[in-house]
C-alpha cells in the first residue's frame, strides 16, 4: 500500500507559476514510475507528465515546455513545477505512483488558474 499526498496547489493568474509536490511517506523502495494528471470539469483524467525511477520523463504535449517533472528517489518525492500557466491549465492535479505494478493516487490538490 502506498499513501500518496500532495501539495502546492492553490490561484494564479495567468502566466505565473505554481510548483506541486507528492510524497510517499514511509520506508518504501523501487517506486518505479511517478507522476501527474489532473482532471477538468467534465474532461476525462488526461497525462500530464511522467518520470521513470531512472528519470526518463514523458510529457503530455499541452505542457512541454512550460512544465518540468523531477523526482528525489531518497525522499520517495515527485515535483511538478509549472510555469506560464493558462487558463487551460485549469484542474484539479492528481499524484500517481506505480509500485509493484499497482497503481496508486493521491487525493488531489486543485489548480486555478484566471485573472
Amino acid at each position: 500500500q502506498v499513501q500518496l499526498v500532495e501539495s502546492g496547489g492553490g490561484s494564479v493568474q495567468p502566466g505565473g507559476s505554481l510548483r506541486l509536490s507528492c510524497a510517499a511517506p514511509g520506508s518504501i523502495v523501487s517506486i518505479s514510475t511517478m507522476g501527474w494528471y489532473r482532471q477538468a470539469p467534465e474532461n476525462e483524467r488526461e497525462l500530464v507528465a511522467t518520470i521513470a525511477r531512472e528519470r526518463t520523463t514523458n510529457y503530455a504535449d499541452s505542457v512541454k515546455g512550460r512544465f518540468t517533472i523531477s523526482r528525489d528517489n531518497a525522499k520517495n518525492t515527485v515535483y511538478l513545477q509549472m510555469n506560464s500557466l493558462k487558463p487551460d491549465d485549469t484542474a484539479v492535479y492528481y499524484c500517481y505512483a506505480r509500485y509493484l505494478g499497482l497503481p496508486y493516487w493521491g487525493q488531489g490538490t486543485r489548480v486555478t488558474v484566471s485573472s
